[in-house]
């Protein structure tokens, strides 16, 4: 082989890795996650114990998380993805407080906690809370948008007070703020949040078949039992007015 032609060969195989190496890299997600130095203390305050914890029952931290709210039982269900995907029952937090009554919020200024289907982003996250630490549940969604709905900076959050949020002491808020926190570091693009009323069973539902939100309580049925079933939060979409509901991706 003529000299010229071996080192073209060797330039361009160089130049070739070389950019196979900058596609993969610039393919790889790049998650920042906000932090502070109180949420730091607070992440390596409960860390240890989180992980004794979670290895009890076989999970990891970092692995995906999802969160349930029940208003009528003030709960609040952190669910980890585990080895064989499904998600498993880690614990259940009693909400501090939270305002208004059963039902959707419908506008700014109604004091309502919302019910619905939402999703937070590492951007979601607060470290500098004024309510110690936060999270933004993303209210109002595509659905509430569609019905024209409007409120702002609705969380769940420290300092166990509300006038729309879901407050937890400060003490849990650390525990589930850690969790999210390490979920969306470790490469969770978002986590999935599902506010009900109550457990939307066949039987506490029909308790409320007189109710005005009874027929939107329906439809929020339908991703509770999802999850009951499968044991994975189902992908929510809005089609005519309504929540509908498939396999995540």
């Amino acid at each position: 082989m003529h000299k010229t032609a071996y080192i073209f060969i060797q330039v361009t195989t160089i130049i070739a890795a070389y950019l196979l190496s900058t596609s993969m890299t610039n393919a790889l997600p790049s998650v920042s996650v906000p932090t502070s130095q109180r949420a730091q203390k607070a992440i390596d305050s409960v860390t240890p114990h989180l992980k004794r914890e979670l290895n009890k029952l076989g999970l990891k931290l970092g692995s995906p998380i999802f969160i349930r709210i029940f208003k009528q039982s003030s709960e609040l269900e952190l669910w980890i993805q585990s080895n064989e995907q499904s998600y498993k029952l880690f614990k259940r937090y009693p909400i501090c407080t939270f305002s208004g009554k059963l039902g959707p919020k419908e506008k700014e200024g109604d004091r309502q906690s919302p019910e619905g289907f939402y999703f937070v982003k590492p951007n979601q996250l607060n470290p500098w809370s004024r309510f110690h630490l936060s999270f933004n549940l993303g209210y109002p969604n595509q659905y509430e948008r569609q019905l024209q709905r409007t409120g702002s900076a609705l969380m769940v959050h420290g300092n166990c007070v509300s006038i729309g949020c879901y407050a937890m002491t400060d003490k849990l808020i650390e525990e589930i703020y850690t969790l999210a926190n390490v979920a969306l570091a470790s490469g969770q693009p978002y986590f999935r949040v599902h506010a009900f009323p109550f457990k939307l069973t066949e039987e506490n539902l029909a308790r409320y078949k007189k109710h005005r939100w009874y027929n939107f309580w329906l439809n929020l049925q339908e991703g509770y039992q999802w999850f009951e079933t499968h044991k994975t939060p189902p992908n929510v979409t809005v089609k005519n007015n309504r929540y509908s509901f498939s396999h995540s991706n």
